[in-house]
């Protein structure tokens, strides 16, 4: 068993000490981005930006994946080895209004968006050129980053954020702990 300590690899920073998450402004800089691209762009951003889902696990996404209702999206698992494992990551009701608005009700195993992960990944680097975000942070990538760190921020529980992100190590889920934001340092002024 992977214990945190053992975890070393594991980090939210490049070799160089850039990041590899979205800052909290950032990720609201991009979301407002999204919302002034074309609707199926959009979409596929405010899924992104509020699961933390992989942009394959976003792209494998059909119609009976969403729960309107409960404000539920049921993701694949992609990194699991068996199939059929499913992670249900609630969203705002604003991202499920969304998707009601621009991709209707369709039969149920139609995906969502039928696109190429290529140009997926393309639509994705242009809203994060339109939000002004740049470096390693501006990828698919640094949006489930920054759905992690956001969730701690939030007050999420590690566990809780482990199944939404489909961890299957918790150590893998606690390098979002070790983000320092307002919380730490206000703890730190605290000793000034």
């Amino acid at each position: 068993m992977t214990t945190i300590a053992s975890a070393p690899a594991l980090s939210l920073h490049a070799v160089r000490g850039r990041r590899k998450y979205l800052t909290p402004s950032e990720r609201l800089r991009f979301i407002g981005a999204a919302r002034i691209s074309r609707p199926e762009v959009e979409t596929l951003c405010l899924v992104l930006a509020w699961t933390g889902c992989r942009i394959t696990e976003a792209l494998n996404l059909r119609h009976a994946d969403l729960d309107q209702e409960g404000g539920i999206i049921s993701i694949h698992c992609l990194k699991k080895r068996r199939p059929g494992i499913v992670r249900e990551v609630p969203v705002p009701a604003a991202v499920m209004g969304a998707l009601e608005r621009v991709h209707g009700r369709r039969p149920s195993d139609t995906r969502l968006w039928p696109m190429g992960r290529t140009t997926a990944w393309r639509h994705i680097k242009a809203v994060m050129r339109d939000a002004e975000i740049g470096a390693s942070a501006a990828s698919p990538k640094g949006l489930r980053h920054g759905f992690g760190v956001h969730a701690v921020r939030s007050g999420v529980p590690l566990n809780l954020l482990q199944r939404w992100l489909g961890h299957s190590d918790i150590a893998t889920t606690s390098i979002y702990a070790d983000v320092m934001g307002p919380e730490e340092r206000e703890i730190a002024a605290r000793m000034w």
